[in-house]
């Protein structure tokens, strides 16, 4: 009994070690990431069209994100508009016969919708509310003081061109970036290699950031946007893309080995160069809005944002590589 009672306190010992060095809850955010992994997978097994509605699932629970998070500090984006205008944009991305036309005149059309909507606040009667408070209940003591005194009188610090601005850069971040996934699954009929590459890459190489950085980091990339990220980091997250993209190139493209031996190691390099690159971008968003995650959604990795910055970034980068490629 006292042999089994003391491994027990030992595994919760290492755990509570390794969550600490990953700033997570790594058990509760391995099994929200394998749930993920099946939902995508089957997904694409079962049927492209399912994955297209699954990216704008995924794009309306992260607009509703941003709309509490701006809110926090006095700053509001039409979400209705924004989730009609991001589901067009998506499905007619993918399923109008000129998907990149369909695509860019979708998003330019949205920003122009998006921008009038903007000027008129819209109310949610106390459902934006609580969840501001909810939000707010998340936040240390000065950030919360500081975001509750912006969302009480933000609109004596912003004015309505703020709110435009706002809300054209999240046509920007959601739809558009979302948009370059959906085009990846148009072209060189091999769209679950495309999806894979697209999604998977990015998250393989946040988990390689991840354990390379909680293990070995000793030199910080950018301390004062976040003190997590290390220069060995980096490199582990470039190191895991490339394996993963060279095991997905091996699986689908077996006669373009000799042609294309070059493509895995730059996907690896730019995924992870531009995912971290993204991940900072999100955290220096989150610092000036003062807030530690996007949102809660997703036990042990925050919010859906928190999970789909690096694959939002990375998707027009691969995009452009794979066509190139002609892969």
């Amino acid at each position: 009994m006292g042999t089994e009672s003391r491994r027990r306190n030992e595994a919760e010992a290492t755990i509570s070690q390794i969550n600490r060095k990953t700033g997570r809850n790594m058990p509760q955010a391995v099994a929200t990431g394998a749930v993920l992994v099946i939902i995508i997978v089957a997904c694409l097994v079962v049927r492209i069209d399912l994955f297209v509605a699954l990216i704008a699932g995924f794009m309306i629970l992260a607009l509703w994100e941003l709309r509490v998070d701006f809110a926090t500090v006095g700053l509001h984006i039409p979400v209705v508009i924004l989730w009609l205008c991001s589901a067009c944009a998506l499905f007619a991305t993918y399923y109008v016969r000129w998907h990149v036309l369909a695509m860019s005149f979708s998003i330019m059309a949205s920003m122009i919708l998006v921008a009038l909507g903007a000027t008129a606040k819209m109310s949610f009667g106390n459902r934006l509310s609580l969840a501001v408070a909810s939000k707010l209940s998340h936040t240390d003591s000065s950030a919360r003081a500081q975001s509750s005194f912006n969302h009480e009188s933000g609109e004596r610090h912003h004015s309505r061109l703020s709110h435009v601005a706002v809300s054209v850069f999240t046509v920007l971040y959601i739809p558009l970036l979302a948009s370059c996934i959906v085009i990846s699954l148009t072209f060189h009929n091999h769209p679950v290699a495309h999806a894979i590459m697209l999604v998977f890459l990015p998250a393989l190489s946040d988990t390689g950031g991840l354990f390379a950085g909680a293990w070995l980091g000793k030199h910080k990339l950018s301390p004062r946007i976040s003190p997590k990220k290390s220069v060995e980091g980096l490199v582990g997250s470039m190191l895991f893309a490339m394996l993963g993209a060279f095991v997905v190139f091996a699986c689908t493209y077996p006669s373009l080995w000799g042609r294309r031996w070059w493509m895995p190691i730059v996907a690896g390099i730019m995924v992870g160069a531009v995912g971290t690159f993204g991940d900072l971008c999100a955290s220096m968003l989150k610092r000036d809005i003062g807030i530690k995650d996007m949102g809660h959604l997703l036990k042990g990795h925050g919010g859906v944002i928190d999970r789909v910055d690096s694959i939002l970034l990375c998707a027009p980068f691969l995009t452009a590589l794979l066509w190139i490629a002609g892969l």
